[in-house]
């Protein structure tokens, strides 16, 4: 059984955490877009836990989900949407000029991080030591995927988990 009140709006077949917390992540999206604050109050903890990269007036998502501005100023249409660990990524762009990535930490089926970075290229790297490997070096678990990344030149930075 899910928690947080909202077992209606995940899949039942899937016990799969990670795959839960993607159905999570992809029903705060859906939310959204249907100004359904509601449900986008049950998937958030009260006292998530913020970060933000880019532009100070490209925050567009603290202000939708503060109440600030509706989600009908900027509406953010993930293109994809993946799980990475206990985190889960979604990627989207709008037009030519903006590139937004947003990774979403889930504890127990409640969303509790939350990172955006806007224009920002991303890639996040394993920085767990393996414990008897010797030598082990962090390898690349996600990188940014804009569909005109050759023809933009914006600042990166590494995401470690």
């Amino acid at each position: 059984m899910a928690t947080n009140n909202f077992e209606a709006l995940l899949p039942e077949w899937d016990s799969n955490p990670e795959m839960q917390n993607k159905a999570i992540v992809g029903t705060l999206y859906k939310a959204l877009a249907h100004g359904d604050t509601s449900t986008v109050v049950k998937l958030l903890a009260s006292d998530i836990e913020w970060w933000f990269h880019g532009p100070p007036r490209c925050q567009h998502m603290m202000r939708v989900l503060t109440g600030e501005s509706t989600y009908t100023e900027f509406r953010f249409e993930p293109r994809s949407i993946e799980v990475v660990g206990d985190c889960v990524i979604a990627e989207g762009w709008e037009g030519a000029q903006v590139y937004w990535v947003h990774v979403w930490t889930l504890k127990a089926g409640l969303i509790t991080q939350f990172r955006e970075y806007f224009n920002t290229w991303l890639t996040v790297r394993d920085v767990k030591p393996p414990g008897w490997e010797i030598g082990h070096d962090s390898h690349t678990l996600w990188q940014s995927q804009p569909r005109d990344k050759a023809r933009r030149s914006l600042p990166g930075l590494v995401l470690a988990i």
